[in-house]
């Protein structure tokens, strides 16, 4: 049994299993596991914060509704405070739902079995678009259509540079909801196959040291299984920060629109 034969056999398996698959229906109505993933870690996370708020109390003595409400003020300074300013806190409601959405939807996919919403590109997009939307929304509310889009040209430009910099501003925040979109899908899915890929690369070693090839490959499934353990706890990070950078920059763009200067 030769491991590398064996790996190179299995990676396009590990790569279809990361395809969207329906699990209800056909196209176009259909559900995916990406899709059933996503209304899971809906349902979680509305566990998990109704939860929390019934056990709240003055004095914290719940580690649970204590660990929630240190990510609740996690968001509100580091957040709302720090990125948006004076009048953030009517934006704490959509930044705290998309800061515990998104890293539940991370950890889950560190789940054997369980699938990331966050890995598919079609997720990622529908969370986008909800925080572009919002930001624009915001932006019309505070300064009227015209005065938002006014300013995308900041005053005191030299006539001749208004039309380019308005364009150029213009096309830079139609931009921002691919970046937030590619940013998180591309760290989660490309996370999740590498740690897929270190997976197999264990189970394939250490299969072959048990039908006996040797001491040597026995102590290349233990180099591997460490790099694997390794690799989670990388992950975990990488989980929390996308969840991170995601909301940081959705409470970045709000702030943009909704400031006067």
């Amino acid at each position: 049994m030769n491991p590398l034969e064996t790996l190179a056999a299995e990676v396009p398996h590990l790569k279809e299993s990361f395809d969207p698959t329906f699990v209800f229906g056909s196209a176009p109505f259909g559900m995916t596991q990406y899709v059933l993933w996503m209304i899971i870690c809906f349902v979680i996370t509305l566990i998990v914060v109704m939860t929390a708020a019934k056990r709240l109390t003055l004095v914290p003595t719940n580690k649970f509704a204590h660990m929630v409400e240190y990510g609740y003020e996690f968001v509100k300074k580091d957040m709302g405070e720090s990125a948006i300013g004076h009048g953030y806190k009517k934006h704490l409601p959509f930044l705290c739902t998309m800061f515990f959405f998104t890293l539940i939807s991370n950890f889950v996919g560190l789940v054997p079995g369980f699938k990331t919403p966050t890995g598919s590109l079609s997720i990622t997009w529908a969370l986008a678009a909800v925080s572009f939307i919002y930001f624009i929304f915001w932006g019309i509310k505070s300064k009227g259509l015209g005065g938002y889009l006014k300013s995308f040209a900041p005053s005191g430009l030299p006539i001749v540079m208004v039309p380019i910099v308005w364009f150029l501003e213009l096309f830079s925040t139609v931009l921002r909801v691919l970046t937030l979109a590619v940013r998180l899908y591309g760290n989660m899915f490309a996370g999740h196959m590498v740690l897929g890929i270190f997976a197999l690369l264990t189970t394939v070693f250490i299969e072959s040291a048990i039908q006996g090839a040797g001491v040597a490959v026995g102590g290349i499934s233990i180099a591997w299984m460490l790099f694997l353990f390794a690799m989670y706890a990388l992950e975990i990070l990488v989980a929390f920060l996308q969840a991170y950078v995601f909301t940081i920059l959705s409470a970045v763009y709000i702030g943009l629109a909704t400031s006067d200067h």
